[in-house]
């Protein structure tokens, strides 16, 4: 990697202006971009971390626009930091794959199943493409990017049936994998999360997530009340 590029890469995603740093990274070629990105997703600093999400899903469906295999290199460079065997824990690939498949349909239509396997559990034969996440802190970067792609895609993640692989998230220990399944079903209108929802409406546990270029900050029932307010608008709207 051109150790010169990674450098001034990091510095204009440490910047805190997401229009200037879309520009700044504009003057690079986006396969040079790839490598540095890659590196920057494992960051420490949080916010640079999630201008590096925004900026992969940008420059890999730019990319892909010029160069589909390219860009399908990338999408399993991140399928295979998910996989055990990688040696790594691959932090930051599920938003990253979701912000890309936000913006490029035909990405989407290839890896949108392997997005929905890592929520699927492993095991007997009717799951073989169950790929289960099991540490938390993966868990909320998935739901985070199932949540990205349910404010574009939300009839195709219904289709893909989704919900009821969601619904097992509002029971999980970490609160913020409970806050951004709630999200996610509030997005995709789910009337089968109701009840549950009516159950987490008291839970006072903070939430952090990304939202169009900020941090929002949260409880969990907050974000269901949300849902219940959205589920319940939308049901009136169909009746």
């Amino acid at each position: 990697m051109n150790r010169k590029i990674k450098k001034q890469v990091l510095a204009v995603l440490a910047g805190s202006d997401l229009e200037t740093i879309r520009r700044e990274l504009g003057r690079y070629e986006e396969h040079g971009l790839v490598n540095p990105l890659f590196s920057a997703l494992l960051r420490p600093e949080e916010m640079l971390r999630w201008h590096t999400v925004t900026l992969f899903g940008e420059v890999v469906s730019r990319l892909a626009d010029k160069d589909m295999e390219a860009a399908r290199i990338v999408m399993r460079r991140f399928l295979w930091s998910l996989n055990d065997e990688s040696g790594g824990i691959g932090w930051g690939a599920p938003e990253a794959m979701a912000e890309t498949m936000y913006h490029h349909d035909r990405l989407c239509d290839e890896y949108l199943h392997m997005l929905i396997s890592y929520m699927l559990p492993d095991g007997p034969l009717e799951h073989q493409d169950g790929n289960f996440l099991e540490l938390p802190e993966l868990q909320r970067g998935l739901l985070w990017g199932i949540g990205r792609l349910a404010e574009k895609r939300a009839a195709l993640l219904v289709e893909k049936q989704v919900v009821p692989s969601l619904l097992t998230y509002l029971s999980s220990a970490d609160a913020a994998v409970r806050g951004l399944a709630a999200r996610a079903l509030r997005l995709l209108k789910a009337v089968q999360a109701v009840e549950e929802m009516k159950q987490l409406e008291g839970d006072e546990r903070k939430v952090r997530f990304y939202h169009e270029g900020e941090i929002i900050v949260t409880t969990v029932g907050e974000l269901a009340g949300d849902a219940l307010v959205e589920i319940k608008n939308s049901q009136e709207i169909h009746h």
